[in-house]
């Protein structure tokens, strides 16, 4: 779509140039009020956010000072459509200068943006549809606004949850006639986030200034960050990572971002190494594990990286919002080490949309540190084998130290807390906590305790450091037993054929009353004996690794369900199995 239907400057294509890394403005470490107030700081300055197409070709630089003149301008716009404070304003969240300036002008006019995603190529219109449906339906808004390319689907959402829709390009033909805007303060809430797997029942997260600028200033310091950096995202601004990391961060913290979109990424993963090599300073950009791995697969058939990229100045190459596999990581920095890529810039770090986004982060230059632990310390059966089956290990990420103001303990389920290397439920306290779940106080307070947030991960602290081993919610117990998804997709993996989101390992009822994992596996195989062999292989593969007889079904490619953000989602594929909505191949037994 275009870009430009916000612009306060008209800007040739001749003289495009991208906005500054360094600039002589005083960098504050979002030592701010409010979001408005970082803003406006950030305007007296030359830096900005810079938007690329899918070949990363710079199609527009946005100074912030030019963000903040088009946000205050739509604030008024919002403002005299009826908008008051606390109103909540969902908005469509496209990576572009148009959501840019309508978040920062909802919060300048004192309502709450609530940034929703967009469609992925996961689901089709109903699904989409439905999806934003609840989550209107959850977050109550006044307006959902969107781009002109989403008018149907958004309308429609719009209509099924009795709210006003509105195109952002005829928003922004209004008038913006002069209005006073609402004071905020650091304890006004600043916007709601939906994490994402939000989708049957959505929690919005309400998170206040002062939260989010404790965050921001806390993770800022905890990459140290300098005067030499540059942000580099192609991260979905609906999920907290890509909307507080990469958006929010870089204004908060006076940082030059560079973006390509989410879909341009999946269609050319590598443009966002090619924007990072054209970085003359340093660079920080964040990535989950999978991103990782597409861009060290896409290399794959390629003979050398140096020939295309210059890597030597991406300083911290962030890992975080899913498990992050050692595996994935050797494999990036053996594809694009001669591309000057060192693996000491790898900076594994745990967050959550509940606590804003970080909770700790690997101190700089420490790299991916990994701790091999024996599968029944994980399993919860004592801590050592017990000698009638050979000793297997699971190597755990090292995800850093807790960020600036933030506490960490691990506890046992009843609560109390456990000692160092003992594994359990992370919990965690600071004041970039939620205040709570919009409008859900059965929710907050089953997971907000004494100003505590039980985060449903769990692991262990070692000499301060956090290890994450995996999400409550997703552990398979069997007899007694625990069992983790993850070491049962890995098994699968050492499969010739399969990769990381070709499987999911949930657990299911058997007909005589028994839990019992289940696999399913996608499978790309048209021939009925190759099914045959490939399942078997798994079921032996399983079985050796993890002693446990699976159902194991073989499935079509691109049938497992991802979450908002790319991410497989477990629950969801068992909901989708049970109900008989995803369909295995009829293979012989």
């Amino acid at each position: 779509m275009k870009t430009d239907h916000i612009l306060s400057t008209a800007t040739s294509d001749a003289a495009l140039r991208a906005t500054p890394t360094e600039d002589g403005l005083a960098r504050r470490f979002a030592d701010f009020a409010t979001l408005g107030d970082a803003l406006d700081y950030a305007a007296a300055g030359g830096r900005g956010l810079n938007f690329h197409d899918a070949r990363g070709t710079l199609i527009r630089p946005y100074r912030f000072a030019e963000l903040r003149d088009d946000a205050l301008a739509m604030a008024r716009r919002l403002i005299a459509a009826g908008v008051k404070p606390e109103d909540r304003i969902a908005l469509v969240a496209e990576t572009s200068p148009d959501f840019a300036a309508l978040f920062f002008g909802t919060v300048y006019a004192g309502a709450w943006p609530v940034p929703l995603p967009l469609p992925t190529s996961f689901g089709g219109r109903d699904s989409y549809i439905e999806q934003l449906r609840v989550q209107l339906a959850s977050c109550d808004p006044v307006m959902l606004i969107y781009p002109p390319e989403l008018a149907e689907m958004a309308g429609a959402a719009a209509v099924a949850a009795a709210t006003t829709g509105v195109d952002w390009a005829e928003l922004e033909t209004r008038p913006a006639p002069e209005a006073a805007l609402p004071a905020a303060g650091p304890d006004s809430i600043a916007y709601l986030q939906y994490s994402s797997g939000s989708t049957r029942f959505p929690h919005g997260v309400v998170i206040t200034h002062r939260a989010l600028l404790n965050n921001l200033a806390a993770h800022s310091h905890g990459m140290e960050v300098v005067d030499t950096d540059r942000c580099v995202s192609w991260l979905p601004w609906y999920h907290d990572m890509g909307l507080v990391g990469c958006l929010l961060s870089p204004i908060a913290n006076q940082v030059s971002a560079d973006y390509l979109k989410t879909e341009d990424f999946a269609r050319r993963p590598l443009a966002w190494l090619d924007l990072i090599s054209r970085n003359t300073g340093t660079s920080i950009s964040y990535s989950p594990t999978f991103g990782y791995d597409i861009c060290a697969r896409r290399m794959s058939s390629q003979t050398k990286a140096a020939e295309r990229f210059d890597l030597s100045r991406w300083r911290l190459a962030g890992n975080g919002a899913d498990m992050i596999r050692p595996d994935v990581m050797q494999s990036f920095v053996d594809a694009f080490a001669d591309a000057g890529f060192a693996a000491s810039a790898f900076l594994p770090s745990y967050g959550l949309a509940e606590a804003t986004l970080a909770v700790s982060i690997m101190p700089p230059g420490e790299g991916i540190r990994v701790e091999l632990v024996e599968e029944t310390q994980l399993s919860g059966e004592g801590h050592g084998p017990d000698g009638k089956r050979p000793q297997r290990f699971r190597a755990i990420v090292n995800c850093g130290k807790a960020v600036r103001d933030m506490r960490i303990e691990i506890r046992e389920e009843d609560g109390t807390p456990l000692p160092e290397r003992a594994i359990g439920k992370l919990w965690c306290k600071g004041p970039s906590v939620m205040v709570g779940y919009f409008r859900d106080d059965a929710a907050t307070d089953a997971c907000l305790v004494d100003g505590w947030l039980d985060t449903g991960d769990m692991g262990y602290l070692s000499d301060g450091y956090v290890y994450i081993v995996g999400r409550a919610k997703d552990m398979i117990i069997v007899n007694g037993r625990n069992h983790w998804p993850q070491d049962i997709e890995w098994a699968v993996e050492q499969l010739p054929g399969f990769k990381a989101g070709d499987i999911a390992a949930f657990a299911i009822t058997t007909p005589g009353g028994e839990e019992t994992p289940a696999v399913l596996v996608q499978c790309r195989s048209s021939d009925e004996g190759e099914r045959a062999r490939l399942r078997d292989a798994i079921r032996e593969r399983v079985r050796a690794v993890t002693g446990m007889n699976c159902v194991i079904e073989l499935i079509p490619p691109r049938t497992l369900p991802r979450t908002s953000s790319g991410k497989l989602s477990r629950a969801k594929a068992r909901n989708l199995y049970l109900a008989g909505e995803i369909k295995p191949y009829d293979i012989a037994a």
